[in-house]
């Protein structure tokens, strides 16, 4: 039987992503996400606090690209991956470092401050659908019908 090892989080982007190039000119992207669970009062009164816990996620190629043009700090974001242990020595000593390889991201909340950059563009779209829709209903008044000429009017007096 084969084993299984995949991971699903979402959390929060906690810095923009740090990307470099290898030799071969192959882009790979790191960046911390915290996941946090909720504190919550138990029924003798005791608080317990929120537990935060920050994953290290990796991403290479079109995927560590795509996170330098798109992920920022505070994003919400949808991660899909594997565990991977990476081990090196250092003065001496054996060190570990478990990562999270991600296969998928999306973004799932942009904070407010990448929204108001955005809603300029968006407001601008807005007035300008509001203008249309008042020159069409201005065209249909226009281009009404006499009253009691419809369809309905005779049946509902």
């Amino acid at each position: 039987m084969s084993s299984v090892n995949k991971v699903i989080l979402i959390g929060n982007v906690g810095a923009d992503p740090e990307v470099r190039y290898l030799d071969r000119g192959v882009a790979i992207a790191t960046f911390n996400l915290a996941t946090t669970e909720r504190g919550y009062v138990m029924q003798n009164g005791t608080q317990v606090p929120d537990v935060t816990e920050w994953h290290s996620i990796v991403l290479w190629r079109n995927l560590a690209e795509w996170a330098q043009q798109n992920l920022k700090k505070s994003m919400k974001v949808y991660v899909e991956g594997k565990l991977k242990t990476r081990a090196w020595e250092k003065d001496g000593q054996i060190r570990r470092k478990t990562e999270v390889v991600a296969e998928n991201i999306q973004i799932l909340y942009r904070p407010e401050i990448y929204r108001n950059q955005q809603s300029a563009v968006s407001s601008q779209q807005s007035e300008e659908a509001q203008e249309n829709l008042n020159d069409e209903a201005q065209a249909a008044e226009t281009q009404a019908p006499e009253a009691g000429s419809g369809f309905f009017n005779g049946l509902f007096r």
